[in-house]
């Protein structure tokens, strides 16, 4: 089942937590998917994140405030 970036965001903000596959998505949306979970008690893991560059991964990690996590093997 495939899930829209809004309600991606509406899950990480109800503290839900997920595993994204960050090559399905645009780095804004993963940043504001992000937001939606920072300081919520969720986690973001991101897989297949090496289409994306250094800045956008700490752009995402810092819309996130700790909640996200890259895998980087």
């Amino acid at each position: 089942m495939a899930f829209n970036v809004t309600d991606l965001k509406a899950i990480a903000a109800h503290s839900g937590g997920m595993v994204l596959d960050a090559k399905k998505f645009t780095a804004t949306d993963l940043k504001a998917i992000a937001a939606h979970a920072k300081g919520k008690g969720s986690r973001i893991y991101l897989n297949n994140v090496s289409g994306l560059t250094v800045t956008d991964l700490k752009a995402i990690a810092a819309h996130g405030g700790g909640a996200v996590v890259f895998d980087l093997l």
